[in-house]
């Protein structure tokens, strides 16, 4: 199967490491022109080596600065056909009791996890119906449809929320040619976050979440990449409002 995205335009938000940053590679391997985002500027330094990548820094949890960044990729490339939200994560936060979080915790992990989707999903999908085509992929996690393994309350909030944001979005977009789909990944070793998570599991709990999982091994970004890749082709046009679990089968 050939996904051709040859020309094609599509911000990818999360980009500078793990997730984001194979999903980047994935696209332009397929021959799109993509705009990386991240807060982490010197982070998309390695991306810049990559033929087609253009990057881009800021705050995605602020309207003004989302949109203002969303303007930048758009007047930059002339127009955007497609959204990857990859930024989130745990913001460097562990799983505490409930009676120990603060709002400031709390409203980290929506900003990043959320809100980003949200602005730049708005800032993005008034270019995309002008063309009558687009894509959006938002990355969630298992943690969006049953309680996360890493404990932390708002994370798994945050991506409930962005799972019923995906499908509320699917509706409200279809009709002008714009498909909003999510991966739910598994867990995946990709950056220094979830090297630690997984390091503070210890030997025993890290043996039973192996065993959990059907393939009997932990993702990679690059499994995730590649469900990406797909949703964001003409291949994937029929199919919206859809989270798909790449997770490698699990119990």
């Amino acid at each position: 199967m050939q996904l051709n995205l040859d020309q094609r335009v599509f911000a990818v938000t999360g980009a500078a490491q793990g997730i984001g940053a194979a999903i980047v590679e994935s696209l332009v391997a397929e021959g799109a022109i993509v705009a990386a985002i991240d807060i982490d500027a010197d982070g998309l330094s390695r991306l810049e080596m990559l033929q087609g990548v253009t990057c881009h820094s800021g705050d995605l949890g602020s309207p003004d600065s989302a949109h203002a960044i969303c303007k930048e990729i758009i007047d930059q490339h002339g127009h955007v056909d497609g959204l990857v939200t990859a930024a989130g994560g745990v913001r460097g936060q562990i799983g505490r009791p409930l009676e120990e979080i603060t709002p400031a915790d709390w409203q980290a992990i929506f900003a990043a996890n959320v809100d980003a989707a949200m602005w730049c999903a708005q800032g993005f999908a008034p270019a995309m119906k002008q063309r009558g085509w687009g894509r959006i992929v938002t990355i969630s996690s298992g943690a969006g449809l049953k309680p996360s393994l890493t404990g932390i309350q708002a994370y798994a909030s945050a991506k409930h929320a962005l799972v019923g944001l995906t499908r509320q979005l699917a509706l409200e977009l279809g009709p002008a040619g714009i498909t909003v789909n999510s991966v739910a990944p598994g867990f995946v070793l990709s950056n220094p976050s979830t090297e630690r998570q997984w390091q503070a599991f210890g030997a025993e709990r890290q043996a039973q979440i192996v065993n959990s999982i059907h393939t009997r091994r932990l993702g990679r970004a690059e499994d995730i990449a590649d469900a990406v890749t797909f949703l964001c082709s003409d291949k994937a046009g029929w199919i919206t409002g859809q989270i798909l679990q790449v997770d490698g089968g699990h119990a």
